[in-house]
């Protein structure tokens, strides 16, 4: 009998210190940010960057006031951004904090959004960094992060759910499915099952589909990134797979030229002839995502006939789709500001799965965050399989070298070069 005490106390002890292990868990979990600054700071914080407004961020400005009332936060947008905020760091009203972009690391037009900007990675600003995902922060030579990841990117395809369902179809997971759902909906009456923006080579539906598949070719090869950066006249041979896939893809009739050429930009007019609602597929990238919600009441359409959708990897290999990850928009914090302990307060709010995720499901855009299946939009790309997850800022491929892919793929795709002729001229093409 005492021993079934015995046991029974002990079992009421262990339930009991258990209960009280996972109360005092959600408490710490629950408290989330917390102040390290005196809550009665008087400043003004500006946040500079290119958008014409930046509501999601304005949202993070009133729940930061929660914690700090009288820190007055403002966006101000710089005109002509990327050629003008270098002189703005270096005037008298130099913002505290500002976008930044990874491709400007290195170029000497670009010098001072570099050299004005605080080392993130210092553990003492107590930044989160370990909440994005660590393969789009920019490796820099001497370790040091000027800039971090507050929305991510990539390229992809919206998906009309709808007509998939209607039509009992699954959506693509391989280049050979992609061919066979194509084919499929042609059968059944759709006359462009697939589409995207073929007007120029920026963003082109060539380079949406055909970029990720390139970086599956090369990722991993780093004598041919070496070669592709350096513009070393045997490069171009890298590019061969990728040029042949194009080929290959507009053979099997997966898209009508003449149609896409119908569509004048990559943005409101891919979006708006998405929301037609007869397209079961349209190429795009993240940043085209972004403003498809502010659209759909733009749509009479779409008013009359609503449908649900997301964004895919687009599967251009047999053994399946590439997530080339890449970040979008970025923040530096200017080591000269006048309130940089508050400026550094701000980074330290922001820089959180919760506040990153928030800001980006109010954007539109893709989340830096290690996490993407709270937004259904963007869900897919967290199913990929880690070995097929490729990011630039890893392998180190240069926007210079993307430039020449860009510029080949397209020439190849309309039929103005060969396959021949283009490889021959990697190194050659110019913006």
């Amino acid at each position: 009998m005492k021993k079934r005490m015995c046991v029974l106390l002990t079992v009421l002890m262990s339930l009991g210190l258990s209960a009280c292990g996972s109360e005092e868990s959600v408490v710490v979990s629950e408290k989330g940010f917390q102040p390290a600054l005196d809550k009665s700071t008087n400043c003004h914080i500006t946040v500079a960057g290119g958008y014409d407004n930046f509501e999601a961020l304005e949202a993070e400005f009133d729940r930061f006031n929660e914690y700090y009332p009288n820190v007055e936060l403002v966006f101000t947008k710089v005109d002509d951004y990327n050629n003008m905020i270098g002189m703005v760091l270096d005037g008298n009203d130099a913002p505290d904090i500002y976008v930044n972009y990874s491709w400007m690391y290195g170029r000497e037009q670009y010098k001072a959004s570099i050299d004005h900007a605080e080392d993130l990675a210092n553990p003492a600003l107590g930044l989160d960094l370990d909440c994005i995902r660590s393969n789009i922060i920019l490796n820099t030579d001497d370790g040091t992060l000027p800039m971090v990841p507050v929305f991510s990117n990539t390229y992809g395809m919206l998906v009309n759910n709808n007509l998939f369902e209607k039509e009992g179809l699954s959506v693509p997971t391989t280049y050979q499915e992609l061919v066979t759902v194509c084919d499929a909906f042609r059968e059944k009456g759709y006359e462009n099952p697939m589409m995207g923006f073929s007007k120029a080579e920026t963003t082109s539906l060539f380079t949406l589909t055909i970029y990720p598949f390139f970086c599956g070719t090369v990722a991993h090869d780093a004598e041919a990134i070496k070669k592709l950066n350096a513009f070393d006249a045997s490069a171009g041979e890298y590019m061969r797979p990728s040029l042949e896939k194009i080929v290959q893809f507009l053979e099997d009739g997966c898209v009508d030229l003449d149609a896409c050429a119908e569509i004048e930009n990559n943005y409101d007019a891919v979006i708006l002839r998405f929301f037609e609602g007869d397209v079961p597929m349209m190429t795009c990238s993240g940043d085209t995502v972004s403003g498809t919600k502010k659209r759909e009441s733009r749509s009479e359409a779409f008013i009359d006939n609503p449908f649900t959708y997301t964004f895919v990897p687009v599967p251009m290999s047999e053994e399946g789709a590439n997530f080339l990850d890449m970040p979008n928009l970025q923040f530096s914090v200017n080591k000269d500001s006048s309130n940089l302990d508050m400026a550094n307060e701000f980074m330290r709010f922001l820089i959180t799965t919760g506040e990153l995720n928030e800001m980006a499901q109010n954007k539109g855009l893709m989340s830096p965050t290690k996490d993407l299946s709270f937004n259904s939009m963007y869900a897919a790309f967290g199913n990929v399989p880690e070995s097929r997850i490729l990011s630039p800022e890893e392998f180190g491929l240069t926007d210079d070298a993307v430039l020449q892919l860009r510029q080949a793929v397209y020439q190849v795709g309309t039929g103005a070069m060969t396959i021949d002729e283009a490889v021959a001229n990697y190194g050659n093409f110019t913006k």
